[in-house]
């Protein structure tokens, strides 16, 4: 399962939890994505994994 938008390719980003003694771990910040049926230019109908903020901003047209 990829975690990558399929339209802006935004992915997971990575970085550290900083705690108050200043204590260090690993954390990962994944994309909000869903599965959304989308028309392709050619006419086709297709299932792809969107970020909402391509859904939001019209990157993309949904299928009725």
């Amino acid at each position: 399962m990829s975690r990558i938008c399929e339209i802006c390719g935004k992915g997971p980003l990575n970085g550290c939890n900083v705690s108050h003694a200043h204590n260090r771990t690993k954390k990962i910040s994944l994309p909000n994505l869903q599965k959304v049926r989308i028309l392709e230019s050619s006419g086709r109908v297709r299932r792809a994994r969107v970020c909402t903020r391509c859904i939001r901003s019209n990157m993309i047209t949904k299928a009725p």
